[in-house]
Order: C-alpha cells, then sequence, then structure tokens
C-alpha cells in the first residue's frame, strides 16, 4: 500500500518505520529541518516490539508535491492544535479510495477533519500505547495498554475495510482491532488524560501521586463527574454505567499501572510547546457550554494550563 505519515514525532515515527519494515510504500510529511535527516538516516524504533530500522520512500516538509500519487491510506500524527493548518493541505490528497486515518488524543479532530474530507474516508484511532522521542526520527515504545482501536465514529466506513487497515497495523507489530464504538473508546481516553495530564503537568509528579494525595484527587473526581454530566447530556455511551464505576476502574486498575508515569502534557510545557489542553478539559468546557451545563473544574484547569504555557513560552 502507498502510505503516507504526517508528522515524525515519536507516534509518526513508529508507524512509518513499521510499517515500512511491512513491505508497505511509506512517505513522510515534516518539518523542513527534519526532512534530510530522515532521508538520509531513515527512520528508527526501540523499545517492547524491538529494534527495527527503515527507509522511507521519501519525506517532504511540501505537501504539494505528493498530491499526485494515489494515496491508500494517508495517517495523521501531529497534535492536535496543528489540525487547522495541515488539514486544508491534505484536502488535495485525498481522493475516493483514500483513508484519512487520525491517530491523535482529544475531542474534536473528526469534526474538523470532516470540513476538508468526506465523513465516509475518515477513520478514528484509539491509540493507547506510549512512545517517546529520543532523537529526530528515533523512538523508543515503553508501553503498551491495550490494542489500537480503528472505527468509524458514525459507523460510515464498512467494518471489512476496518478489519483490512487493522489486520495491516497489525501485521506490522502494532497490535490493533477495529470497533463500531470508536467515541466510546476515544471518550475513555479523554476522561483518563483529562483527569491526570493537567494535574500532572501542574504539581510536576507521576500519576500515582495525584492518586495518593487527597486534594489531587478531589479535583480529579471532580474533573470526571463533570464529563460524565456532560456524556449523559450529550447521549454519549461509555464503557462505564456512571462515575461511581468509573471512579473504581480508575482509581482500582487504570492509574496503578502507570503509576510512576510523568505527564506528556508536562513534557510539552518543560520543552516550550504548545499542550494539547484546548482538546481535552477545554473541548469538556465548550461543549458544557453548548449543552447549557457548567464544567467549572475543566475550564479552570484550561485557563491554568494555557497561563503555565504562555508563562514558560517567555523562557524559550
Amino acid at each position: 500500500m502507498k502510505i503516507l505519515v504526517v508528522g515524525l514525532g515519536a507516534l509518526g515515527t513508529v508507524y512509518s518505520c513499521l510499517l515500512s519494515k511491512a513491505g508497505h510504500e511509506v512517505y513522510g510529511f515534516a518539518r523542513e529541518n527534519s526532512c534530510d535527516i530522515v532521508n538520509n538516516n531513515g527512520v528508527k524504533v526501540f523499545g517492547i516490539w524491538g529494534e527495527h530500522h527503515a527507509y522511507l520512500k521519501k519525506t517532504v516538509s511540501d505537501l504539494s508535491l505528493l498530491k499526485e500519487i494515489d494515496w491508500d491510506m494517508v495517517i495523521v500524527t501531529v497534535k492536535s492544535f496543528q489540525n487547522a493548518d495541515v488539514l486544508p493541505e491534505l484536502k488535495d490528497l485525498i481522493k475516493e479510495q483514500t483513508y484519512l486515518c487520525l491517530l491523535q488524543n482529544g475531542y474534536g479532530n473528526y469534526d474538523l477533519a470532516s470540513l476538508y474530507v468526506p465523513k465516509e474516508n475518515i477513520i478514528v484511532g484509539r491509540v493507547i500505547f506510549g512512545a517517546e522521542t529520543l532523537d529526530r526520527a528515533i523512538s523508543k515504545v515503553t508501553v503498551c495498554a491495550d490494542n489500537v482501536m480503528l472505527g468509524s465514529p458514525e459507523n460510515l466506513i464498512p467494518i471489512n475495510i476496518l478489519e483490512k487497515f487493522a489486520a495491516l497495523f497489525d501485521k506490522a507489530l502494532i497490535p490493533t482491532k477495529s470497533t463500531d464504538r470508536i467515541m466510546e473508546y476515544v471518550w475513555a481516553k479523554i476522561i483518563y488524560n483529562s483527569a491526570l495530564n493537567p494535574l500532572g503537568a501542574l504539581f510536576e509528579v507521576p500519576y500515582g501521586d495525584l492518586a495518593s494525595n487527597e486534594h489531587t484527587r478531589a479535583m480529579m473526581n471532580e474533573i470526571i463527574k463533570e464529563i460524565f454530566i456532560l456524556l449523559d447530556r450529550m447521549g454519549q455511551k461509555t464503557m462505564w454505567p456512571d462515575k461511581e464505576s468509573y471512579y473504581e476502574a480508575f482509581y482500582g486498575q487504570l492509574v496503578p499501572v502507570t503509576a510512576a508515569h510523568h505527564a506528556s502534557m508536562l513534557q510539552d510545557i518543560e520543552r516550550g510547546r504548545k499542550t494539547e489542553i484546548e482538546a481535552l478539559n477545554g473541548a469538556v468546557a465548550r461543549l458544557a457550554k453548548e449543552y447549557g451545563i457548567q464544567a467549572p473544574m475543566n475550564e479552570f484547569l484550561t485557563k491554568i494550563i494555557k497561563a503555565k504555557e504562555s508563562l514558560r513560552f517567555k523562557d524559550h
């Protein structure tokens, strides 16, 4: 298959490398200062899935150079806040037989993509393995909590198509399954990230410390409570019947296995980068207003993370 990976950060490096090694014709889209490195040295992956090295067909910083290619899939791995710049450029690359696969955190990516690409061509992925950047075009896979899940939010793509791409990823050593309940998986990750990421970034402690402290635990409970009220108002199903069931799973199962983990949001702030707060707690706060309810804790955390973000930018 002809596959374009948009964004060669930690996640994009993993997908481009492993899909290329699996025999696919993989191209990359990256910042101009990274293109020569990737074209000359290839992409490398280390960690729990082994050591891998592959050369991509070509990596460019100008997507117009690739518009004549008939793509089977375009995989988007850039941060959610970069979608507004990237998705309009992808419009001309997505043809009738091309699937756009969004492998990003947060809420709103599908809605924005559907302004430029038919919904029948958009696959949403829930990624729950961890990858970190060791150097440009070099990633380390550190943990895999579950399969990647692929789906169509409105079930507009036949399940056999989703199964085909899931099998393709799976064969490339990325554990993947298809589902007709993709938004339940997406929201499960949003709840988890919204509770842990901003507080982890603010207090600069691992997830286990947040769960064991009575004050941060109370704040996380309130974040989760607000999200469950919102989802009920939206009519969005979840994997848990109520917030109490989620609390039990969150503190009993989800946090313990990542107790030593530090928030990626903290890493972004420390490096002077923009965070994905607007696609997490910020999205919850915006949706709450749309549905006529309040989400004060999520709204406050959005503001305070953006403040820390902008103050840290001054130091870089």
